[in-house]
């Protein structure tokens, strides 16, 4: 089932079009996908993968992505491996996980290793399509309870999971290196999963301006990446 994606040349594209490919192992959830990205009109599925080892050898197609769509669980590895091999060949492409697991080792593992949005397998397949869409978009969809779990870890590390022992406390920031108002407030609705252009628009302020914010709140993270600057933020505690 996994080489059906090698169908998703199938159909017209267009400026618009998402390319996607996702790494399943569960063959119903994969076709269940698959059917659903490819009746999408602004999708198209580039590839299917099943495992670990097979996700690995299509990254090295020529079939440049836009979205990954990835299980952790995979028969024969971790697909930590396959987000980090995701980063080396397509930098630009967004990854997201959907997975059955929720703790905390996973979440946190899954976003310091790239991915830039967190799913539990809880939604329908048009449910999912609308997920892929805000992240492409440049929004960061996590699943409720996930999000609340990385919350209630940064007000009181290690207590909102008993499954994961408390980290080393990182160095606090330096006072002069602590966010504005208008960049805690951008880091807030970051971490909510809104798209620039809604950040700009709830904030009042351009694109442009956004645009400012965020390299001011990268650099004082030490960051170059959305998925990077939540995880740091909820680490210093920005995100109270």
């Amino acid at each position: 089932m996994a080489h059906l994606g090698r169908c998703g040349s199938i159909g017209r594209m267009t400026q618009e079009t998402i390319r996607v490919a996702v790494v399943e192992d569960d063959g119903a959830c994969r076709t269940a996908l698959a059917h659903a990205l490819q009746a999408a009109p602004d999708m198209r599925v580039q590839w299917l993968a099943a495992s670990r080892s097979e996700a690995l050898e299509r990254l090295q197609d020529d079939l440049p992505l836009d979205v990954l769509l990835l299980d952790l669980g995979l028969p024969d590895g971790s697909g930590l491996d396959v987000l980090a091999a995701l980063r080396r060949r397509w930098p630009q492409a967004a990854a997201m996980v959907s997975t059955i697991f929720g703790d905390e080792a996973h979440v946190l593992g899954a976003i310091e290793a790239g991915a830039m949005g967190y799913l539990l397998k809880d939604l329908p397949p048009q449910a999912v399509l609308q997920e892929v869409r805000s992240l492409h978009a440049g929004g960061s969809p996590i699943n409720p309870l996930v999000a609340r779990k990385l919350l209630l870890r940064a007000v009181s590390p290690g207590q909102a999971s008993g499954a994961v022992p408390p980290p080393a406390q990182p160095a606090a920031a330096a006072p002069d290196a602590a966010p504005s108002a208008r960049e805690a407030e951008l880091l807030r609705m970051v971490a909510r999963g809104h798209t620039l252009d809604e950040v700009a628009q709830a904030m009042g302020v351009s694109r442009h301006t956004v645009r400012t914010f965020v390299r001011r709140v990268y650099a004082k993270l030490q960051v170059s990446t959305r998925a990077e600057a939540v995880s740091a933020a909820l680490r210093q505690g920005w995100l109270e």
